[in-house]
């Protein structure tokens, strides 16, 4: 049995993590929009599901559509029958179903706006009209585009790839446009908190990114592609078994905490990769953090390190050790926030070492922690002790991640 994800360009797919939960190989399947139709004739797979840019491009090519699919027009999921036929299905009306349920947002004759007119907008869309919703559809260029945007809204939903990694920290609008705003959903699930997302939570909106749509549509998949019953509770196991493969572990704290230390170790536990921001400063400026310092000044580090953490933030599965200062930096917190669980490791002060850092060595570090305290507080989403073992360090980083 052979099942895969139709699309373009894949690289960020987590749908085969999703899928071996259910037992079969999972392909990523990379067409050109010329070579889909000889794929789709002459290819050999089981199932597939279809991303963005392919659900609609695929339909003229399978031989059936399923009840919803031909409702939506837009298809996701494709079997091959015992008879060597092509069915097309939509199981993503499951999964935005699933995700709106999820949120705890109430559609019920709530002002709608859904950004993006593709294959997931249409989907979208009929759920939220089965829930009663008064939905405008805003595309580019079409009679509701983004200049004239309904700012009465109390919903807003982007079924648009803006935001979408690697092309983070981009948003399709400005939330804080719509003062009757009460919910905003991403169907977009990597990074966890797009920039749309990120706003929200900052503006006090609920708000709910993409994952549990993902899973949720794969496990309707899966039943299609296998014919087996398989528990609707293996949609949780799931959920919560990719939110925390794919979260960042992120280590902050003052200088000598034991961020790097502590990190290493975790990444090793973990099987995970493992970041020291301080390093690749260091390698991407060709010297050491005492020389840039004294060459180029504390700013130019800053700089530095906020071009390092762009570039690792939007990655997922991670474990992070940032330096001391990143907290210093309003701007570091969405690039840090969008994938990752912030952890403040403390230590006491007089344990700290202050060899090689120079902020440590120009001044008193209980003045520095006192300026950083409230810093600390406001990055963290919590706070571990580290002045015990780094085994019991590493044992409280993993039971609030893990």
């Amino acid at each position: 049995m052979i099942c895969g994800l139709l699309g373009r360009k894949l690289g960020h797919s987590y749908s085969p993590a999703i899928h071996r939960h259910f037992g079969y190989d999972y392909v990523l399947v990379e067409k050109e929009p010329e070579d889909v139709g000889r794929f789709l004739k002459y290819g050999s797979f089981t199932g597939l599901n279809v991303t963005m840019p392919y659900k609609k491009t695929v339909i003229p090519y399978l031989d059936v559509l399923s009840e919803t699919a031909q409702m939506l027009g837009t298809v996701n999921t494709i079997v091959r029958t015992d008879e060597g036929t092509l069915l097309g299905h939509n199981s993503d009306y499951f999964g935005f179903s699933y995700m709106l349920q999820q949120s705890g947002i109430s559609a019920i004759g709530k002002k709608a706006l859904v950004l993006g007119s593709g294959g997931a907008s249409a989907t979208t869309c009929a759920v939220l009209r089965t829930q009663g919703a008064d939905v405008t559809v805003v595309s580019r260029k079409g009679e509701h585009n983004y200049q004239n945007l309904s700012k009465d809204a109390q919903l807003i939903v982007n079924t648009t790839p803006v935001g979408m990694y690697p092309d983070t920290g981009v948003s399709p609008v400005d939330l804080s446009q719509f003062p009757k705003l009460e919910g905003v959903l991403d169907v977009v699930y990597n990074p966890t908190r797009t920039a749309f997302l990120l706003q929200a939570e900052k503006l006090g909106i609920p708000n709910l990114g993409g994952l549990p749509m993902l899973v949720a549509q794969a496990w309707e998949s899966a039943k299609w592609f296998t014919g087996m019953h398989i528990p609707r509770a293996k949609i949780e196991s799931i959920l919560t078994a990719m939110e925390t493969e794919t979260q960042n572990i992120i280590l902050i704290g003052m200088p000598g905490c034991g961020k790097s230390t502590v990190g290493k170790l975790l990444a090793e536990t973990l099987g995970r990769p493992f970041v020291d921001t301080d390093d690749s400063i260091e390698k991407k400026a060709g010297m050491s953090i005492p020389e840039i310092f004294a060459q180029l000044g504390e700013a130019h580090f800053r700089t530095l390190e906020t071009e390092v953490l762009q570039e690792v933030g939007m990655q997922s599965g991670l474990v992070i050790a940032c330096g001391g200062g990143v907290v210093t930096q309003s701007r570091n917190y969405p690039l840090l926030h969008q994938n990752g669980r912030l952890l403040w490791l403390q230590r006491d002060l007089q344990k700290l070492p202050t060899q090689g850092r120079p902020l440590s060595q120009a001044g008193r570090p209980e003045e520095m922690y006192a300026r950083r305290l409230p810093m600390y507080q406001k990055f963290a989403d919590k706070a571990v002790d580290n002045n015990g073992s780094i085994t019991d360090t590493i044992q409280k980083i993993m039971e609030a991640c893990i």
